[in-house]
């Protein structure tokens, strides 16, 4: 478990600066005045040529990378809660890149997502010791 953490630390990176990429890159564009194909079109190209949607896009597909990777050595049921750390990173990148202001009712939510991403966590640790204790009984 230990040896994935780098690997999940810095996919949740990449999904928050991802995040933020994307946000600001689809700001930038605009949005589409009234619907119709001319409008869809022009929103489209200037999407598929804005710096930032197209780094937001990366780093959202080396993100879905490591979350496989990371899926093909541990169990979803730990992995997949430890993914919610992203809303912290996203917030922080949101304060430090885009300027945003987080509330303290914010501010707890994110606490609630720590304390249970720590519980997931140790849990794993539990399950780990269960079954090296449970090897050693069972060897000759």
């Amino acid at each position: 478990m230990i040896r994935l953490l780098p690997v999940l630390v810095v996919g949740l990176l990449m999904e928050a600066v991802g995040v933020v990429f994307l946000s600001r890159g689809l700001k930038e564009i605009g949005e589409m005045t009234k619907v119709s194909i001319p409008e869809i079109l022009g929103l489209f190209g200037r999407g598929v040529t804005n710096r930032h949607i197209l780094g937001g896009v990366a780093l959202e597909a080396a993100f879905f990378g490591c979350l496989l990777f990371l899926m093909s050595r541990a169990d979803v049921s730990f992995i997949w809660p430890l993914t919610a750390l992203s809303f912290v990173f996203s917030t922080l990148a949101a304060i430090f890149y885009l300027g945003e202001k987080v509330s303290p009712l914010r501010w707890l939510g994110i606490v609630f997502i720590l304390i249970g991403a720590g519980v997931i966590t140790y849990t794993e640790k539990v399950k780990e010791r269960e079954e090296a204790a449970a090897r050693q009984s069972t060897s000759p």
